[in-house]
């Protein structure tokens, strides 16, 4: 490392005091005339910083550095210029410590954060004022083109940065002050290069090279929406900030419970906007998190409509998505399953809209087999093993239903096919919807759920005859309705008869008036409706029948804008 010689940094020090902020017109000239040699003893001064371990060791070799270098920064005539303002942000960049191990590098961070927030801030008493005073400048003017030749500068130097020996200034520093100095930006589009640069500089070592002040402020920004950056950007900021991808999950989250009378559609599109679909199919870590915290809150309301349809909007959206990359870059199901019972992700993960309807039966009678499987096994060890294994047996079914969630379509389409079926092949289709809406006891025997089930069922076969629909029978599928056992699991049956049975669309919609007003239900019903519009608009499955009656009854029950669900 070549020593400063003293002739010169006396020299310069003098300057600098001399210019201060450059308020009269003899300052400014000499500023001016000034200035490339200016820049080459910035040079000098920035050849000799860098090998430097630690600020600590910066200050005590260069003791003037920070005092020359802070008059520097408040000069606007001298900020104004490309160059030096690029020297001067890598000069005080190399006295940043991203982790200060005492009072002197703690100061000089400090110190360090209001220098760059001066240099960037419009506020009067900054550089872009004092240049607006003295030389009539336009601040927002100035302003602007300030802050894109800084990002310019620091998107280029983000990019060059190396990685360092050991035994050198670890570069990760170098990145943490430039994240520093991002943090005021964050919600400025012209900073959005450099906080792209930045999310996506490979980590280098152990240390932390993005400053938490930023992670934080980019999270909050694109959470509320003032920041818009590249996708993978973005991923790498989930990357790199595992509570930045838990905010952003628990985020869309929140606006589905909040907002439960969205229509499916919009969900859909909540949820490609997030990125998380896509984020999930490219990172299998991204999707392992997302659906933990999918879990707790299943686990927590395991009735509540809207989190379900979020977890089978989200899955469907992640499965496009993956289905969309190329061969060679996926990795195999089982690796974004690992908890589910692998023999049912192929019966599940397969679109009904990729098997022919007149085998959906087969398929289903398939799937009800592996649960009834996997029910029974749990069933037998829990009377064998002992106690303190009882637990995992649960969790293993509690995998299998979470499953389920994910792939509801497969429920839906054993709903609707319940329409049609006779009472033999009802069976299994009745299970599997006992199991989707019932998965755990609760408090009551799942033998008792499937007698309600098949009660339910009886009384909508002669509910929704060919033509008419006995007012007589509404007395019981109201009472079923009222029941909180199995509320959910009857009004999905119910309506699917209201769509697809025979019976004329005007009777239909009198007994679901009528039904829905007694039991209460109007909000659910919408919100179901909501969701078999969407599963046969996926599937291109809505025919010349079909299509009016469902938005017939969409009509008469009240707009999706009323309809919350629990």
């Amino acid at each position: 490392m070549t020593a400063l010689p003293e002739h010169q940094v006396s020299f310069w020090m003098d300057k600098a005091v001399k210019w201060g902020q450059a308020t009269s017109h003899s300052v400014q000239l000499d500023t001016t005339r000034h200035m490339d040699s200016l820049k080459s003893f910035l040079q000098q001064l920035l050849r000799t910083l860098q090998p430097m371990s630690s600020t600590t060791e910066a200050m005590k070799s260069l003791p003037f550095v920070g005092q020359f270098l802070g008059r520097l920064c408040w000069n606007p005539y001298v900020t104004a210029d490309g160059e030096s303002q690029r020297l001067l942000l890598q000069c005080v960049g190399c006295l940043y410590s991203a982790e200060p191990k005492n009072a002197v590098e703690r100061r000089a961070n400090d110190w360090i954060r209001n220098l760059l927030c001066h240099l960037t801030s419009e506020e009067e008493g900054s550089v872009v004022h004092a240049l607006e005073k003295h030389s009539g400048s336009i601040p927002q003017q100035y302003y602007s083109e300030t802050l894109k030749k800084m990002v310019a500068l620091l998107t280029e130097e983000v990019s060059k940065i190396r990685i360092t020996k050991s035994s050198e200034r670890c570069s990760c520093d170098d990145i943490h002050a430039v994240s520093v100095a991002c943090v005021p930006l964050v919600t400025h589009p012209d900073a959005a290069p450099l906080i792209g640069a930045l999310l996506k500089r490979p980590v280098s070592c152990s240390c932390s090279h993005l400053s938490e002040e930023f992670i934080e402020a980019v999270s909050t920004a694109w959470l509320r929406r003032k920041l818009v950056v590249e996708d993978d950007a973005l991923m790498a900021l989930w990357c790199h900030s595992l509570s930045s991808l838990e905010r952003a999950v628990l985020s869309l989250l929140e606006s589905v419970l909040s907002d439960q009378g969205s229509v499916l559609q919009t969900l859909e599109k909540a949820v490609t906007e997030s990125l998380l679909p896509k984020a999930s199919a490219l990172h299998c870590h991204i999707f392992l998190i997302v659906n933990d915290v999918f879990r707790n809150a299943l686990r927590a309301i395991e009735e509540n409509l809207a989190v379900r349809a979020l977890i089978k909007v989200f899955t469907g959206c992640f499965l496009k998505s993956r289905t969309a990359q190329k061969p060679q870059e996926n990795l195999p199901l089982r690796a974004f399953f690992p908890h589910a019972p692998q023999n049912l992700l192929t019966p599940l993960l397969t679109a009904p809209s990729e098997v022919p309807k007149q085998a959906w039966l087969k398929h289903l009678h398939w799937i009800v087999k592996l649960f009834q499987e996997i029910l029974c096994e749990r069933n037998e060890r829990e009377e064998e093993v002992k106690e303190e294994e009882s637990p995992r047996r649960r969790r293993a079914v509690f995998e299998a239903w979470f499953l389920l969630v994910q792939c509801g379509h497969w429920v839906d389409a054993a709903a609707e096919l319940l329409v049609s079926v006779g009472s033999e092949e009802s069976e299994p289709l009745l299970f599997l919807l006992t199991f989707y809406h019932h998965p755990t006891n609760r408090g009551h025997q799942s033998a008792q759920q499937t007698i309600v089930a098949r009660e339910a069922w009886s009384h909508l076969r002669i509910l929704f005859p060919t033509h008419t629909a006995p007012p007589e029978q509404l007395s019981p599928v109201n009472e079923l309705l009222s029941s909180t056992l199995s509320t959910n699991l009857i009004l999905h049956l119910l309506l699917n008869f209201a769509i697809f049975s025979q019976a004329s669309i005007s009777s239909v919609t009198e007994v679901i008036q009528k039904v829905l007003i007694e039991a209460g239900m109007r909000r659910r019903a919408v919100w179901m409706l909501s969701s078999m519009q969407h599963r046969l608009n996926r599937e291109d499955s809505l025919d010349a029948r079909v299509h009016p009656r469902l938005r017939t009854l969409q009509d008469s029950i009240g707009p999706a804008h009323a309809a919350g669900c629990t």
